[in-house]
Order: structure tokens, then sequence, then C-alpha cells
């Protein structure tokens, strides 16, 4: 069985921000580079229920796991 791949505009629309490829930019841009030692979810730009859905994400090794490292690496560099 094949999990669903997804995208970071999907990413982006589940949590609830601006998914456009300039917005996602910008909001990378101004947001990183986070702390190399910093979780992703554990930024200050999250929201509780944000923050608690990338937690879970990784932890569970969830089909959206995949992305949210993508992420994770894009606010890392």
């Amino acid at each position: 069985m094949q999990l669903p791949q997804h995208s970071i505009t999907a990413l982006f629309d589940q949590l609830g921000l601006e998914s456009s490829d300039k917005a996602i930019e910008q909001f990378i841009k101004t947001t990183g580079p986070l702390p190399a030692d910093q979780p992703l979810y554990q930024a200050d730009c999250w929201n509780a229920s944000q923050s608690a859905f990338l937690k879970n994400m990784i932890d569970e090794d969830a089909d959206w796991a995949e992305v949210v490292d993508q992420l994770n690496a894009r606010l890392h560099k």
C-alpha cells in the first residue's frame, strides 16, 4: 500500500497558512533559520494546534511526516 504524498502547499493549507509559492517562500525567509537545536514544532511562529499537528506527524511517522521533514530542513538552513 502506498501512502498519500503531500506537498508543501498542502501542508500550509493544513496549517491554515497562505499557501501560494510566494507566501511559502516569504514565510521561510522571515521565519528561518531556526536554531539548530530547536525542534520545528517549538518555533514561535506556530499556534498551539499547528505545533501539536507538526509534532504528532513526526512522532507518529504519519503520511505528512515527509513534507514536515522538508519544511524542517528548509527552516533550519
